[in-house]
Parts: C-alpha cells; sequence; structure tokens
C-alpha cells in the first residue's frame, strides 16, 4: 500500500493579489468585507492587497480556492497564486530602513 507523505511538494500555499475599485462607498465597503472574508478564512495580509494562506494539501486548498470565488466582489480583479511548500521557501524578502531613521544613517537590508 502506498503512502502519501507530506512534503515540501505536496504542501501548498495560496496566494490572494487583488486590486478592487474603491471610488464609491459601496465599492469600499465591498472590498473591506472582502479583505475581512480572506482573514476569516484563515490568510494573513503580507501586503495591503495581498494575502496567504498555508494549505496542507490540495484538497484544502480547492476548498478555499472555492471560498475565494464566492467572496469576490462584482467588479474588481483577483488572482489567485498556488505556490509549493518547495517554492515559498524561496521568496527572498528585503525590507528597507525604518521611516523612523534619519537619512544619514545608511540603509540596512534583512535577507530571509
Amino acid at each position: 500500500m502506498s503512502e502519501l507523505r507530506f512534503n515540501a511538494y505536496h504542501i501548498m500555499w495560496l496566494f490572494v493579489l487583488f486590486d478592487l475599485p474603491v471610488e464609491t462607498k459601496k465599492q469600499r465597503k465591498e472590498a473591506a468585507l472582502f479583505r475581512k472574508n480572506l482573514i476569516k478564512d484563515g490568510f494573513v495580509m503580507m501586503q495591503f492587497s495581498v494575502y496567504i494562506r498555508h494549505c496542507a494539501s490540495y484538497e484544502s486548498q480547492q476548498v478555499h480556492i472555492k471560498r475565494i470565488r464566492s467572496f469576490v466582489p462584482v467588479s474588481g480583479h483577483v488572482s489567485i497564486l498556488s505556490v509549493t511548500d518547495k517554492q515559498y521557501g524561496n521568496i527572498i524578502n528585503v525590507w528597507g530602513a525604518d521611516k523612523k531613521k534619519t537619512i544619514s544613517e545608511p540603509l540596512q537590508l534583512e535577507f530571509f
């Protein structure tokens, strides 16, 4: 009997990237509701319109993709990107200096 092992190629990360209109009060409310629904579904904000979530399996990923589709407002653009845990581990994050520091201080970057 073969055993499905959980490894870096079976565990998935979902990225939700979106650009929603916020010109009217109704659009702003729909955009805020979309973000709140993502958070309720276990996503965390990576950047203002980029949210991520860990999924332990392909099946779990499909459940969350279906939920995201149900959250999407009538107007706007939402993209869903799925990457393996192995690919996610190759992400390079770069943070600039804290805005409170003066210009004369050197820029320090951190790589993870």
